[in-house]
């Protein structure tokens, strides 16, 4: 651990840059975590929130060389721990973000011992496990917390949804997969996520990748094309795939909207791109996927009228069944990936909170 962390510290020292790229917050934020009682590794944060995920040294030698002398290298590690993205290394004054962290993250500071991580404008791509790795002298330590991003108070956490793109059914391996659901404001599901949505009553049976590299789908309602009638209820599991060549489609996961979506009420129909210039001159942006799954499962958003979304297909949310209007369950109707030049749709816009 010690000779990953110090040729870290080696790398950032000769870096160009010297002084912290961190610590440009100009108010202090104020914290929205809360941990789960008898669980000291779990943090809970909403989508735009700021939170601290905490990491001490816990001496045993007694001695301490201050701050001066602390190493700290925060990482983020992906869901089968096979990769790690740096977050934040530091050493004594010397201090650097990385990659979607950058210029995000600082630490607390709030005495010698204190390691904590603090992050602003919290992400659904945040959610997942980090490890802090601290050395000041004899002493060190190596925690690990999970930080889990939540909906708003009053909604269940989030909402777990299908996805394929517009070339069609399993043409996604797993990395495109990450892309895909990232494109339309989400993250690769966990296993769990698709575990309660599917206790909760989603049936699809089409398998999608979720986070930790396997391959799964839900079913409530056996049926012979999908797993046999005698198989029972329950996720039907491929196992783990191939990231790179074995090709899918991806459940994806979003989480409580950041802003306000809605039907923007236009005199005529449009094509895609006049969609993306409606929304636009309306102070907005056109729609996505994952915005529209939110504020359908999360918010009860209704209405039945077919609208432009920003991958080019074309959808509407009912979350009251009714003739003519998905009669038989609330559901996201998806009509298809249309000739972007017909001009027969609405559009669905997002205008995110300021």
């Amino acid at each position: 651990m010690i000779a990953l962390l110090c040729t870290a510290l080696l790398s950032l020292t000769l870096a160009s840059s010297v002084h912290s790229d961190t610590n440009s917050t100009a108010s202090t934020p104020v914290y929205t975590a809360e941990t789960e009682l008898g669980d000291q590794n779990r943090v809970f944060a909403s989508r735009g929130s700021n939170i601290t995920l905490p990491c001490r040294l816990h001496r045993q030698h007694g001695m301490s060389f201050g701050r001066m002398g602390m190493r700290i290298k925060w990482t983020k590690l992906s869901a089968d721990g096979s990769l790690e993205e740096d977050v934040l290394v530091s050493m004594g004054f010397h201090k650097k973000s990385y990659g979607s962290f950058l210029g995000r993250v600082h630490l607390l500071e709030a005495d010698d011992d204190d390691a904590s991580l603090l992050i602003n404008d919290v992400s659904l791509d945040d959610m997942g496990k980090f490890s802090c790795e601290v050395i000041d002298g004899m002493d060190d330590v190596i925690h690990e917390v999970t930080l889990e991003v939540q909906g708003s108070v009053g909604y269940s956490d989030g909402v777990v949804f299908p996805y394929s793109p517009r070339l069609g059914r399993y043409n996604l391996n797993f990395h495109d997969a990450e892309q895909a659901c990232l494109d339309q404001d989400s993250v690769v599901a966990s296993f769990d996520q698709l575990y309660e949505a599917w206790r909760s009553g989603l049936d699809w049976c089409n398998a999608g990748w979720l986070t930790d590299g396997s391959v799964q789908y839900p079913i409530t309602n056996p049926r012979g094309a999908c797993g046999g009638v005698n198989s029972g209820a329950g996720l039907r599991n491929y196992g783990q795939r191939d990231k790179s060549k074995s090709r899918y489609d991806v459940f994806c996961f979003t989480s409580a909207l950041n802003g306000h979506f809605y039907w923007l009420v236009q005199p005529d129909k449009l094509t895609f791109n006049e969609a993306v210039q409606a929304c636009q001159d309306d102070g907005a942006e056109i729609a996505k996927v994952g915005q529209m799954y939110a504020a359908w499962k999360l918010n009860g958003y209704d209405r039945c009228d077919s609208g432009w979304l920003a991958d080019g297909s074309v959808r509407y949310p009912i979350s009251r069944p009714r003739r003519n209007c998905s009669p038989t369950e609330a559901a996201v109707r998806f009509v298809g990936f249309p000739d972007k030049k017909q001009k027969l749709f609405g559009v669905y816009c997002f205008k995110g909170q300021q």
